[in-house]
C-alpha cells in the first residue's frame, strides 16, 4: 500500500537519475519538453504516443536525435487500460499529460474530449493503484479550471469554474486524483500550469498563431485580444514538473506553475511586432471568438507554493521567450498553415 511522506520544513528531494519514468502525451508541446528535460537529468524515459499509421512522433520529431536515442517510445491510447498497464508496469514514476486540449475542439466534439481526458486519467490511476509500486503519479491540470479570475493572483484555493467542456474534464480529472490520494494514500501530485508557450507549439495556441502570421503577413486574424494571460516559457514549465515531482512536500498537493506576470494578447502583439520589425493590423474573426460565457477573461498565477515546496520559479522573461519562439517558428514555418484557423 502507498504511504504519503510527512511534509517537513526542509525539502526532501527525489533524484531522477536511473529512474524509469513514463510520460503520457509525450508527443505534445509540453510533453516533448518534459521528455527532453527528463533525459537531461538522467531518467530512463518511456514516452507514450497515440498510435497513427504513420507512427508519428508529434513534437518529439523536433527533439535532437541524441536525446531520442535515450527514449523508449510506445504507441497506444490512454483510453485502453491494458495499454496503460503494459507501459506503467516496472516504472518508478509517471507524468500524465495525455489529453485533448483544444478548447474550440471541445465545443465541437465534447464526447471525445470527455472520454480521453477523464477515462484516460481514470485508467492511469486504476493501474497505479493496482500495481502499488509507483513512487509518484503526477497529473497535469490547467489554469483553465479556474475560469475567469474572481481574484488575483490566482492561488490553488481559487474556486474552480468550468467555462468549457475541456475545463470541465480537467476539473473532473483533478478530482479523481485528489480522491485517490485521500482514499488510498497514493503518491499523487497535481501540477497546474498556466499558459505555456515556446518552440514547437502549434497554431492552436495564440502566441504561435500571432508569430506565424506576423512572419508572413502584416495582418493578424485573431479572436479576443483584450484577454489577460500568465504566459510561462515551456522550458520553465517542464523544469517545474520535475522539480515539483522531486519534492516529498508536494505529495497530495495541487501546485500552480506560472510566471506571476499578467499580459494581454494585445501586449503580446505589440512585442511580436517589435521582434519582426513591422506594424501589425488586427482583424477579429467571429469564428475565432469563443462564446461569451466560455471565454476566460483573466488568468494571473500565484505560484509561491511551487517556490515553497519545490524551489521553483519561472526564469525566462516574456521578451526573451517570444524572441526564442519567433526564431524557432521562422525556421519551421513549413509546419504552420498561417491562413487556416487551427481548432
Amino acid at each position: 500500500m502507498f504511504a504519503l511522506a510527512p511534509a517537513s520544513s526542509e525539502r526532501a528531494v527525489v533524484r531522477f537519475a536511473d529512474k524509469t519514468v513514463v510520460v503520457t502525451g509525450a508527443g505534445g508541446f509540453i510533453g516533448s519538453a518534459l521528455v527532453e528535460h527528463l533525459v537531461g537529468v538522467g531518467a530512463r524515459v518511456r514516452a507514450m504516443l497515440r498510435y497513427t499509421s504513420r507512427a508519428e512522433r508529434g513534437c518529439l520529431s523536433y527533439v535532437p536525435e541524441s536525446v531520442m536515442r535515450e527514449v523508449d517510445i510506445t504507441f497506444g491510447d490512454v483510453r485502453d487500460i491494458d495499454a496503460m498497464r503494459e507501459i506503467i508496469t516496472g516504472a518508478d514514476l509517471i507524468f500524465h499529460l495525455s489529453a485533448l486540449v483544444g478548447i474550440p475542439y471541445s465545443y465541437e466534439h465534447p464526447q471525445e474530449v470527455i472520454d480521453t481526458n477523464i477515462l484516460g486519467t481514470a485508467n492511469v490511476l486504476l493501474v497505479a493503484k493496482e500495481l502499488g509500486t509507483l513512487e509518484r503519479v503526477v497529473l497535469t491540470s490547467t489554469s483553465e479550471v479556474y475560469g475567469s479570475a474572481l481574484y488575483t493572483p490566482i492561488d490553488e484555493q481559487h474556486p474552480l469554474q468550468a467555462q468549457s467542456p475541456y475545463s470541465a474534464t480537467k476539473i473532473a480529472s483533478d478530482a479523481l486524483g485528489i480522491s485517490f490520494n485521500r482514499s488510498f494514500g497514493m503518491p499523487i501530485t497535481i501540477v497546474r500550469p498556466f499558459n505555456a508557450y515556446g518552440p514547437r507549439q502549434s497554431a492552436r495556441a495564440v502566441i504561435p498563431t500571432i508569430i506565424s502570421q506576423a512572419l508572413t503577413d502584416r495582418k493578424l486574424k485573431l479572436g479576443a485580444i483584450d484577454t489577460i494571460r500568465d504566459f510561462t516559457y515551456v522550458e520553465d514549465t517542464a523544469r517545474g514538473f520535475v522539480e515539483v515531482a522531486s519534492s516529498e512536500a508536494a505529495l497530495g498537493e495541487v501546485v500552480n506553475l506560472g510566471s506571476g506576470v499578467e499580459t494581454s494578447i494585445r501586449d503580446v502583439i505589440e512585442q511580436v511586432a517589435k521582434i519582426v520589425g513591422h506594424d501589425l493590423e488586427i482583424i477579429v474573426e467571429d469564428r475565432r471568438v469563443r462564446p461569451d460565457k466560455s471565454e476566460v477573461s483573466r488568468l494571473h498565477a500565484e505560484s509561491s507554493k511551487a517556490l515553497q515546496l519545490a524551489g521553483w520559479r519561472a526564469e525566462v522573461s516574456l521578451e526573451e521567450g517570444l524572441r526564442r519562439t519567433t526564431n524557432w517558428i521562422e525556421a519551421h514555418l513549413d509546419a504552420y498553415r498561417t491562413q487556416d484557423y487551427a481548432v
